[in-house]
């Protein structure tokens, strides 16, 4: 399979200037124990990489050299060297790591342990565990403010959002949400938190100088069983103008006005969307859905779905490097 690490030495070779490289998005498939790569200036897989037991939560470290893999049914986190793109240590995690966040320090990593209704914070360089924190049933979001002062997690049958003070790991308040709360996104100021509950079918925007509730979201997506609106992932634009909700196996993403809440428009894309990430310019917005099989992409201008790229069985995650 062609990548862009051949493309580039073939420039070298016959004396052509190196093309800059795009942004690599990497995919987690959760069926296929693997990582597709997508060129996103091609906008196509480019490399799969093999990986643990049902991987699904991805992030980026910091410094944008390393991605962990929450492989889930291997009860452990995977770390892949972006350089050589080879699953190089294993932290450990407790069992079922579902999600996880990285706190601005590049140090701590914050998994939710879904089966033992804990959080497990992990230093990543010395794989020590500073703590195990108990927290609802069935722990699934993970999010950390990017002040750092904060770590939230969604308990999913508890209908709870912990929010854990990074100092201290002690839960400072739980605040109640919809059924199934699956994600949290911080805004770039962290001010504002947005968290999904599946099974509510709401999103629920939260002050965090009080630690309140300031609204709630519900959806109504024409044509679609009210059922069916299970909103998960959600994006916010570094602007502040649009949020973007995944709505699950309604296979559609809801197009937010973030100051003023207005749903905008309902963009179909692939079945059972479930995650979503901005290229590094925000020009287009990713999407996996995990039924279809495939990566739905979104010009962010025009809001309108503009490829669909396949991947592997039931992609869950994605995250686009930056720097590549």
């Amino acid at each position: 399979m062609k990548t862009l690490f051949k493309r580039t030495a073939l420039a070298a070779m016959i004396g052509l200037s190196t093309p800059a490289l795009a942004s690599l998005a990497y995919v987690s498939n959760e069926k296929d124990n693997t990582l597709s790569v997508i060129d996103t200036e091609t906008q196509e897989v480019v490399e799969t990489i093999d990986v643990g037991q049902r991987p699904r939560g991805i992030l980026l470290s910091k410094d944008f050299t390393k991605l962990y893999i929450c492989a889930s049914d291997d009860d452990t986190v995977q770390v892949l060297d972006l350089a050589t793109r080879k699953i190089v240590d294993t932290l450990p995690s407790g069992e079922d790591p579902e999600q996880f966040a990285l706190h601005p320090n590049n140090k701590h990593l914050y998994i939710a342990n879904e089966d033992d209704a804990i959080v497990t914070v992990v230093d990543v360089d010395t794989k020590d565990v500073l703590a195990q924190i108990d927290v609802g049933i069935e722990p699934e979001g993970m999010a950390v403010s990017p002040d750092g002062k904060w770590a939230v997690n969604t308990s999913e049958t508890t209908s709870m959002l912990h929010w854990i003070n990074t100092e201290t790991f002690e839960i400072e308040k739980n605040i109640v949400v919809g059924q199934r709360p699956r994600h949290v996104e911080f805004t770039r100021d962290s001010k504002i938190a947005w968290a999904s509950a599946e099974i509510g079918g709401t999103v629920h925007i939260i002050d965090v100088d009080n630690l309140e509730q300031i609204h709630e979201m519900s959806f109504k997506v024409p044509g679609v069983n009210q059922d069916r609106v299970q909103p998960v992932g959600i994006e916010l634009t570094s602007d502040g103008k649009y949020a973007f909700v995944a709505l699950g196996p309604s296979n559609h993403v809801a197009v937010v006005d973030a100051q003023t809440y207005e749903v905008l428009d309902y963009l179909l894309v692939g079945a059972r969307v479930w995650q979503l990430d901005l290229d590094k310019d925000e020009k287009h917005l990713y999407t996996t859905n995990g039924v279809s099989g495939d990566v739905s992409v979104i010009d962010v201008e025009d809001l309108k779905v503009i490829k669909s790229i396949k991947v592997g069985r039931y992609p869950w995650g994605v995250v686009i490097d930056p720097t590549s």
